[in-house]
């Protein structure tokens, strides 16, 4: 090649490899925004504020999935392009890296989601049939709601929070050192960045049964506290901000329980 021409042959190079990842960005952003309408439509005059009933189990396990994918892939999709940029990069220098990878590794942080849903769906129906006065708006379940989501706000600055969300917040870090190779090693890889997802967000997502897991405000809002922590770059700011946020939203709920939306407790 030409080496005056190597400046030009490099631009052209990063030019294509952007338009690659804008492209994939905008594929994720628009799979959450069909999320976003499908989830509204299956919601439909279900909310009926905090605890509410999400319905038999596999109407909930549907519209988890799609609230997965309008919640949590705005907020995944650096991840999801750094693996897709590795991959790239692998097959241009003659290493093992087979097409529809990164489609796996998608499904494989999915599928991590999933288990936690349907693991979260057993824990509230078993309490509800061990209990089933102690959400009832006429009894404690606001009280109960409000340190549900007092608890999410102390998960904010534990340790374990914090390894969690800096594990979340380095996509090449996580994939340069967690790297396996196969389509196999792709739905792998997936799942254990989707069990560091839940580790750093399953106390939110805990919250929003809280506040009531068929209100798309509200699942608006915690898909925004995922957002703001993750992608933000004061990590020590957003995560604390979002902690103070649950706190005050917690106060509302026991104070002025008329007054905090969706929630007629």
């Amino acid at each position: 090649m030409d080496p005056k021409a190597a400046p030009e042959f490099r631009q052209h190079t990063l030019r294509a490899i952007d338009a690659r990842e804008a492209g994939l960005i905008a594929v994720l952003l628009i799979l959450a925004a069909v999320g976003w309408v499908l989830t509204a439509e299956r919601m439909r005059g279900m909310d009926m504020g905090g605890w509410t009933d999400p319905g038999p189990l596999d109407f909930f396990l549907t519209t988890w999935v799609v609230m997965l994918a309008a919640m949590m892939f705005p907020s995944v999709a650096p991840m999801v392009t750094a693996y897709a940029k590795i991959s790239r990069r692998r097959r241009e220098t003659g290493r093992y890296a087979p097409r529809g990878s990164t489609a796996l590794f998608v499904a494989g942080y999915i599928m991590s989601w999933t288990l936690f849903g349907l693991l979260a769906y057993g824990l509230y129906e078993a309490v509800m049939q061990l209990f089933p006065v102690a959400f009832a708006a006429d009894a404690g379940g606001r009280f109960a709601a409000a340190g549900v989501i007092l608890a999410a706000a102390v998960y904010q600055l534990t340790p374990a929070k914090n390894v969690c969300l800096t594990k979340c917040r380095t996509p090449l870090d996580f994939i340069l050192h967690g790297m396996r190779p196969g389509l196999g090693g792709a739905l792998r890889m997936g799942m254990e960045h989707g069990a560091w997802c839940v580790g750093c967000c399953w106390a939110l997502m805990v919250a929003l049964f809280a506040l009531g897991v068929m209100s798309i405000g509200w699942m608006a809002l915690v898909g925004a506290f995922i957002a703001v922590e993750k992608m933000l770059p004061w990590k020590r700011v957003a995560n604390r901000s979002v902690s103070a946020a649950l706190v005050l939203i917690a106060l509302g709920i026991v104070l002025v329980p008329g007054a905090t939306p969706g929630l007629p407790m």
